[in-house]
C-alpha cells in the first residue's frame, strides 16, 4: 500500500492546538494516509482577524515550502479564515484545502441550509466574506459567535465548549438549518460528539478537508499549474521572505 503523507498546518503558533488538530485529523486518516501537523515557528498565537490572518500567511507559505521538500502529498490550511490558500496552491503541486471552504463544501452535500458558529463577532463578518467567496452564501442560515477568543479553547475551563454547544443547540432550534459548521480549527474535537448529541451534522472543516485531500490524492488530481495558481514568477526574495525562495 502507498503511503501517503499530509501536511496538516496550524497557521498560527499554538502547539496545544495543534495537537487538538491533529488528533481530529488522524481520527479521520484512512491507513494509506500520515498525517504531519505543524505549526507557524513564527507570527500569532491565535488568529482572529485581517491582520492576525495577513501574518499567519507567511508561515502557512513557508510551511508549505517545507511539506513539499518533504514529499508531501497534500496540504490542509487548519485555520478557518483559510489564510494565505490562493497563495499556497501557487507553491503547491499537490492539493491544498482550507478548512473553512472543505466545511461548507461537505454542509452542502448533506443539508439545504447550514449554519456556522464561531469564536468572537469580528471572525462572524470574516466568514461572511468566506461563504461570499466561495459561493456559498445562500446556503447558509446564519452566523453565530459564542463571543470567546480563540484560545479560550485550549484553556483548560470546558467554558468555551460549553458556549459551542449552546450556540449549536440554539442554531439548530432558531434557523431551521440541516447542518452546523464549527468556524475554528480549534473546535475539531467536538464535532462527532455533537453530531450525536444534536441529530443532526455538525461539521468540523479539519476533518472534511483531510478527507478531501486524500480524495484528491486517489484521483491523482494536484493544483492545476496552468493560470493564476500557476508557480510565483521568479523574482529575488529578501529579508524574511528569503525562506520562500
Amino acid at each position: 500500500m502507498t503511503q501517503h503523507l499530509i501536511q496538516v498546518i496550524n497557521p498560527n503558533t499554538n502547539v496545544a492546538m495543534t495537537h487538538t488538530i491533529a488528533e481530529a485529523a488522524r481520527s479521520v486518516a484512512a491507513p494509506s494516509s500520515e498525517i504531519i501537523a505543524v505549526c507557524s515557528s513564527q507570527g500569532v498565537e491565535s488568529i482572529e482577524g485581517h491582520f492576525d490572518e495577513a501574518i499567519a500567511a507567511i508561515g502557512v507559505l513557508e510551511q508549505i515550502k517545507l511539506g513539499k521538500e518533504q514529499g508531501v502529498s497534500g496540504h490542509v490550511i487548519a485555520c478557518f479564515g483559510d489564510p494565505g490558500l490562493l497563495a499556497a496552491r501557487e507553491l503547491a503541486s499537490g492539493p491544498v484545502i482550507g478548512i473553512a471552504e472543505a466545511a461548507m463544501h461537505v454542509a452542502t452535500l448533506v443539508a439545504t441550509r447550514f449554519s456556522i458558529v464561531t469564536t468572537l463577532p469580528r471572525t462572524v463578518i470574516i466568514a461572511r466574506h468566506l461563504l461570499r467567496q466561495y459561493g456559498f452564501e445562500h446556503h447558509c442560515a446564519a452566523l453565530h459567535a459564542i463571543d470567546l477568543p480563540v484560545l479560550a479553547l485550549e484553556d483548560g475551563t470546558g467554558l468555551a465548549q460549553l458556549k459551542v454547544r449552546e450556540r449549536c443547540i440554539q442554531a439548530m432550534k432558531e434557523d431551521n438549518s440541516g447542518a452546523i459548521v464549527l468556524g475554528c480549527g480549534g473546535m475539531a474535537n467536538l464535532a462527532r460528539e455533537l453530531t450525536s448529541e444534536l441529530g443532526i451534522p455538525v461539521i468540523d472543516g479539519v476533518t472534511a478537508a483531510v478527507k478531501m485531500v486524500e480524495s484528491l490524492i486517489a484521483l491523482g488530481v494536484g493544483t492545476s499549474k496552468h493560470g493564476d495558481l500557476a508557480y510565483p514568477n521568479k523574482k529575488p526574495l529578501s529579508g524574511c521572505f528569503d525562506m520562500l525562495s
